[in-house]
Formats: structure tokens, C-alpha cells, sequence
């Protein structure tokens, strides 16, 4: 995804966003998410990968990717914007400023390179992948989708206790 992101009326020319958003929000449902707001593009989210990085180094990557999906998904801010860089920085207890220089930092940028190369290199093309066995199972998939592959994979339901 270039610097900027890329509007979702690109990638889906034609496609009805409204009504996806609420096919979206409908699926979310399912699983008890009821309070988020798809974006209208998707975003580059390197910078903030680098930050990423940095939280997992200081000790704070749990608490980074809590305040990043709801920054992302609940508040709508921008992956890439510093202002809302930094106040995830600050929602996640980082230094801010430290935080901040992290997301053009070459050491941090260079680990978010070769974690897309190495995910490219295993044939992950999008986000989440699930592995079972041999089969990938690629973006948010229904249940019965991800059971049916990990049957496939040689795995069998529990019986109940």
C-alpha cells in the first residue's frame, strides 16, 4: 500500500462501500464487536509498524496493538499521521518522543521489511492468514471456514467432557 493508503472506492470500483461497511459491522456482530468503523481506505501502515518494533523492545507491545486497533478501528485515526502516531505513543505508555523518531528509524523500518519478506516468502498475501497444515486461510473468515480447513488438516472436534 503506497504512503497515503488507497481509497477502498479503488480497489472495489463499483462496490456499494455503505452497504460493505454494514455487511462488515454485521460480521463483527457475530463475535460481539458492535462499536467500530470501517475506514473508507486502506491505509500504509509501516510508520506504524516501526512503531511497533520500538513498543516490542521497550516492553510495551501488548499495550501498543491495543491502543493501535482501537486508534485504527474505534476512533478512526490515521496509521500514518504523526500527531495520531504520537498519541498512540502515549496510549500505549510509550515515550512519545522516542516513539515518535522510531517510525523512520532504518533499524526499526529494515525489521518491518524483512518481516513482509519472510511472510512473503511463506505465501501470506493478506491479513490474518491462518496455517493449518498446508492450507492457508486468508482474511476474516467465518468459523465454519476455518474448522472445515483445520478438518481438512487432520484436526477432529472435542467431545464434550
Amino acid at each position: 500500500t503506497p504512503r497515503g493508503g488507497v481509497p477502498l472506492s479503488t480497489l472495489f470500483p463499483g462496490v456499494d462501500l455503505g452497504r460493505m461497511h454494514d455487511q462488515t459491522r454485521r460480521f463483527a456482530a457475530r463475535f460481539g464487536v458492535t462499536d467500530f468503523n470501517p475506514p473508507d481506505r486502506i491505509q500504509n501502515s509501516r510508520r506504524a509498524l516501526a512503531m511497533a518494533e520500538y513498543a516490542r523492545d521497550s516492553g510495551h507491545l501488548e499495550a501498543f496493538r491495543a491502543a493501535a486497533f482501537e486508534n485504527h478501528w474505534r476512533r478512526g485515526k490515521d496509521l500514518e499521521a504523526i500527531a495520531d502516531l504520537r498519541e498512540l505513543a502515549i496510549r500505549a505508555g510509550l515515550d512519545a518522543e522516542a516513539a515518535v523518531e522510531s517510525v523512520d528509524d532504518p533499524l526499526y523500518l529494515d525489521r518491518v521489511d524483512e518481516k513482509q519478506a519472510d511472510a512473503r516468502r511463506q505465501g501470506i498475501t493478506g491479513i490474518p492468514t491462518f496455517v493449518l497444515g498446508h492450507e492457508r486461510v486468508i482474511g476474516c473468515q467465518p468459523f465454519d471456514v476455518l474448522a472445515a480447513a483445520a478438518r481438512r488438516a487432520g484436526a477432529e472436534p472435542r467431545t464434550a467432557a
